[in-house]
């Protein structure tokens, strides 16, 4: 399968089995998480695995739609290593954070699709509460949960998952 069927298929689950991913699994989704770019590799990403019941319990008080997911994981960023932009004068405090947790985040979301793994993107929830759910130090940034599992028998996608905007809406030559 090429990366463009692999990226077409994939689309985000809300309706998990409960059916554990297997570790094998879930160390290929967080090694493809660890060889992802960042910014002067500085590699500030943290990823939380949330896996027991207690932490489940935690990530759901916070609002983060789980949907029933059997596994999921937080990933952040240390702001105190990551890359910093001396150089941009709109943002005195900018650093590549959140665009390589994101970087992070997609490659464990491409990989758990390659092993037959449904995952769901998670932003819906107030980062104040994660951090205090989690206890996490001042220094993290959490970024987004990517929920894990397998499709239940109601797994489809979304009603406007196939509908993309044509390229030239999206993608200027300048």
């Amino acid at each position: 399968m090429t990366f463009m069927e692999l990226a077409g298929r994939r689309y985000s689950e809300r309706y998990f089995g409960p059916e554990p991913v297997e570790d094998e699994k879930l160390a290929l989704i967080l090694e493809a998480g660890r060889i992802a770019p960042t910014g002067c590799n500085y590699q500030p990403q943290r990823v939380y695995v949330i896996k027991s019941a207690e932490a489940m319990a935690k990530a759901v008080s916070t609002g983060a739609s789980l949907c029933g997911c059997p596994i999921a994981l937080l990933v952040c960023y240390d702001k105190t290593e990551a890359w910093h932009n001396k150089r941009d004068r709109c943002y005195d405090d900018y650093t590549c954070g959140e665009q390589d947790a994101s970087i992070v985040a997609a490659n464990m979301m491409y990989e758990a699709e390659e092993l037959g793994v449904h995952s769901l993107w998670i932003r819906g929830f107030d980062s104040k509460d994660v951090i205090d759910a989690f206890d996490l130090p001042e220094n993290i940034v959490p970024v987004m949960i990517l929920a894990l599992g397998y499709p239940s028998e109601k797994s489809h996608p979304a009603r406007l998952h196939g509908s993309k905007k044509d390229l030239s809406e999206t993608v200027k030559f300048i």
